[in-house]
């Protein structure tokens, strides 16, 4: 029997294949706006340059600031520009941080977004904001910073590096993990979870054999997707807000923080609701999901030390007083004991026990 549940979730206009990057002008003409600031992180500036050219008329120029978490003086500077080129949207290239900045103006001037996404951040079809400010990542949960457009082209992410590759697909699927224990869980939302689960399962040890593998990096963007769309129907737990946590306060790279507290964050929840978790464990051929987490990440070579990224004791003290301060909803009940014990195990490596 199923029980009474609620799904409530909106979804931006999806546009999936090889080759849809040429669609970006087409989709504009969609939403009736011809003036597009382009953002990107610096690294992809080239990239915005090429796409912003390619839009000939219809775009307005270039930000390619856009960094981690999405500070508070980047938007503003980000706005400026805005404002002084006389954009009537933005178009987003890039992952979680261009995205964010994109969702960050929209907060503010209610710019319509279209996104193209080369990562499998999953957040731009998630109606959530998360910024940071004096050092401190605050997440808000709005419809205005939803995105209109997404484009999902697989050749775009051929040359995503395989190690980029790898933490990004372990950061989409914490989204559908915390999906399946979240406190408005419910059958939609859990079914969308596991696919999205399934195709990055099967996609990401065929994209460290071969990094330009079709078919792979289709079902990579397809499984991030899912489990976006996870991340904006339910709401998110003791991983999300850890990793909230150190990212904003330390500035700690996001993909491979996620990677790396992923099968620690489980392995602290499963003690609590090891049925709700099962399925994850059979996916990954495990007792345990969050034993069987650690050992999918450690067989594609991410990232599995907290250490490694330059975190000291102290921060780990901080972080949990941070967390328990004001935590998310649980299924376990956060103990700052046990919390402290699941951040020393990250920061050294171990495997949970």
């Amino acid at each position: 029997m199923i029980d009474l549940f609620t799904f409530d979730s909106t979804v931006p206009r999806i546009v999936f294949g090889v080759g849809s990057l040429s669609k970006v002008s087409e989709e504009l003409g969609r939403l009736g706006r011809g003036r597009a600031l382009v953002l990107s992180t610096p690294h992809q500036e080239n990239d915005a340059q090429a796409l912003a050219s390619a839009l000939g008329e219809l775009a307005v120029g270039v930000f390619s600031r856009a960094v981690m978490h999405t500070p508070v003086k980047v938007t503003a500077d980000a706005l400026s520009v805005f404002n002084e080129t006389g954009a009537d949207c933005v178009v987003s290239l890039g992952g979680g941080s261009t995205i964010g900045l994109g969702k960050a103006i929209a907060f503010r001037n209610n710019a319509p977004q279209l996104v193209v996404a080369t990562t499998y951040a999953g957040s731009e079809v998630t109606p959530i904001l998360g910024q940071t400010e004096n050092g401190i990542k605050t997440t808000i949960r709005t419809s205005s910073v939803l995105p209109k457009t997404v484009i999902y082209d697989p050749e775009l992410t051929f040359d995503l590096p395989v190690t980029m590759s790898v933490t990004s697909g372990l950061n989409a699927m914490a989204h559908a993990i915390e999906g399946l224990y979240a406190q408005d869980r419910n059958p939609i939302a859990s079914l969308l979870a596991m696919e999205g689960l399934a195709a990055l399962r099967k996609a990401l040890p065929a994209i460290v054999k071969l990094p330009r593998d079709a078919q792979a990096r289709a079902d990579a963007l397809y499984g991030s997707w899912l489990c976006g769309v996870v991340l904006g129907a339910v709401g998110m737990s003791l991983h999300h807000k850890l990793c909230h946590t150190l990212g904003g306060t330390l500035d700690l790279p996001h993909a491979e923080t996620h990677a790396i507290l992923l099968p620690h964050t489980v392995s602290y929840t499963e003690q609590a609701v090891p049925e709700l978790l099962a399925p994850v464990a059979r996916l990954f051929s495990s007792p345990r999901a969050g034993t069987g987490l650690h050992d999918f990440g450690l067989s594609l070579g991410a990232p599995m030390r907290l250490r490694d990224l330059g975190v000291t004791g102290d921060d780990l003290d901080r972080a949990t007083a941070l967390a328990v301060s004001n935590p998310y909803w649980t299924p376990r009940p956060l103990e700052a004991g046990g919390v402290r014990a699941l951040l020393q195990d990250a920061w050294e490596g171990v495997r949970p026990s």
